[in-house]
């Protein structure tokens, strides 16, 4: 029988279990997939502490790549045999196999192997609708990308790049630094011994920024918004250190009628036509050239929990992903 990876409750890494499952044959519009390669996120963790919440038991993970064994009724457009990947799928992606709603799978071009598959689905959409549709990204803007060393930064910057912004992004440690200018990041802000708000505002010759990208949360929320010029939005879109609480909406008015959004992609890509089109323009991008997908660290996936320990201490660059 296949493996799952499971929580009975929240906390630590520790709390992550190794399980066999039983699947049955898919019903009625799903797809029984054989999992070769599983995406680590953030959101990960969250699910895991239990600052996003579920139904306990619960499996964790949300994007991975892979074979389609069987599909159920109603389910024309995959068949067996067929490679696919997803990234807006509900939870429980760390497992060797798993049974998915059809309507949530894109087929992978032959192009893109499995493992950058499982790397980028979660994360290069999350991209897309944050550069492409939260705010459309132009030639001649310039732009805050916190977190730039990180699987969404380094897609954000090179797409944003090939888009002809101009990108700001905060990071780490010199090495971070390093690797995200390789990757598109015109000013990489060392946070730790530099005030990125005021690294901007040298940057932009006082102008400062039409939108931040901030998925940091509280300890970066309210110095965001110092980046932002006069009806700038901020997009707060993670938590890596902690829930933004208690915002007095005031100061969104006191530092220029700024915009403030807290999107998702599952609203996003909650359409099957949406999901679709923005998978083709993911695919598209990383087919180009223009973005590269780098896979920095793999875990076999019964060693989620190391993986886990690595990710919250900001051990990691680009994506992880585990093997299956």
């Amino acid at each position: 029988m296949p493996h799952v990876i499971r929580i009975h409750k929240y906390g630590g890494p520790e709390v992550m279990e190794w399980e066999e499952v039983q699947l049955g044959q898919p019903g009625p519009g799903e797809a029984l997939i054989r999992q070769t390669a599983v995406g680590l996120n953030f959101t990960d963790v969250y699910s895991r502490s239990g600052l996003y919440p579920g139904q306990l038991p619960m499996g964790l993970g949300s994007e991975a790549a892979g074979v389609v064994e069987a599909v159920g009724a109603g389910v024309t457009d995959l068949k067996k045999g067929d490679r696919v990947a997803y990234g807006n799928a509900p939870i429980g992606s760390y497992a060797e196999a798993r049974l998915i709603p059809a309507h949530r799978l894109l087929k992978l071009p032959d192009a893109i192997p499995d493992v950058k598959a499982a790397a980028m689905m979660l994360k290069g959409l999350t991209v897309q609708y944050l550069i492409r549709q939260t705010y459309k990204v132009k030639k001649g803007d310039t732009i805050l990308c916190h977190a730039a060393a990180g699987g969404v930064g380094l897609i954000l910057c090179q797409w944003a790049k090939h888009l002809g912004a101009t990108v700001i992004g905060t990071v780490g440690s010199d090495d971070k630094a390093a690797l995200a200018k390789a990757h598109g990041c015109d000013h990489p802000i060392v946070y730790t011994r530099e005030d990125f708000a005021k690294r901007i505002a040298e940057i932009t010759g006082g102008q400062k920024l039409p939108v931040v990208y901030d998925s940091i949360g509280k300890d970066t929320f309210t110095k965001s918004l110092d980046c932002l010029a006069p009806f700038g939005l901020m997009v707060s879109f993670g938590n890596a250190s902690g829930p933004v609480e208690n915002v007095n909406l005031g100061i969104l008015a006191a530092k220029g009628s700024l915009y403030l959004t807290r999107p998702t992609l599952n609203t996003y890509a909650a359409k099957r036509e949406n999901l679709v089109a923005m998978g083709k323009e993911l695919f598209d991008v990383v087919l180009s050239g223009a973005v590269k997908i780098e896979v920095n660290q793999t875990f076999p996936l019964k060693e989620a929990a190391r993986a886990h320990r690595d990710l919250e201490g900001r051990k990691t660059t680009g994506s992880t992903v585990f093997t299956v």
